[in-house]
């Protein structure tokens, strides 16, 4: 039976310069596992050929929330881009993992990651090819471009806030005043996880 799905593929950027690639693979699996756990998608994140890796979602939000923890969790170390896209998919073997299938929604996510392929989207880690695809990629361009620009702690912040930690409860965990936590969400920390609060209401 077809579904009409977003999917993501996404891979590990500059893998074969990698100085470990079997660690780095490790760390992969592991948190695609850790994302399941936290999101459940419609079809659980799992690597798929060589440093790839693939899921599918209900939403457009959630493609692209989970994507991006990914990406949190594994910088500085490892950077993943993520091709999403939307449409119809067919499973044909259920039980193979990966999950044997294809369809117009894995052609749009393999669009949207040969597109940051592209000389003038080397930069850019997150792209969409489906409805609504304008005003997504504005988004996805400055959202990538604000996390570029976070510092290492930054960052494990983001991942937190868009887990729905609280500034207190960040402040607590990472061992720093409030204060200090207030002033990375100044910096791009809360613009980043309110906008994907209010993505995620718009659909």
């Amino acid at each position: 039976m077809a579904l009409v799905l977003f999917t993501l593929i996404g891979d590990v950027v500059g893998s074969r310069r990698l100085p470990d690639r079997p660690r780095a693979q490790s760390s992969l699996g592991l948190e695609l596992a850790e994302v399941n756990r936290l999101i459940t998608p419609r079809q659980p994140m799992e690597p798929t050929v060589g440093d790839e890796f693939q899921g599918a979602f209900d939403t457009l939000s959630e493609a692209l929330l989970c994507g991006l923890l990914v990406r949190l969790a594994l910088l500085p170390l490892i950077d993943v881009r993520c091709g999403v896209g939307l449409g119809e998919i067919t499973v044909h073997d259920g039980s193979r993992r990966p999950l044997l299938q294809d369809g117009p929604g894995w052609w749009s996510a393999r669009e949207a990651l040969e597109t940051l392929s592209a000389p003038r989207r080397t930069s850019g880690r997150t792209w969409y090819v489906g409805e609504g695809a304008g005003p997504t990629n504005a988004y996805l361009l400055c959202r990538d471009q604000l996390i570029d620009r976070l510092s290492d702690r930054g960052r494990r912040m983001l991942r937190m806030a868009l887990l729905g930690q609280t500034q207190q409860q960040i402040a607590e965990i990472e061992g720093i005043s409030k204060s200090a936590v207030s002033q990375q969400f100044a910096r791009g920390v809360g613009a980043i996880r309110d906008a994907q609060v209010t993505f995620g209401r718009e659909e």
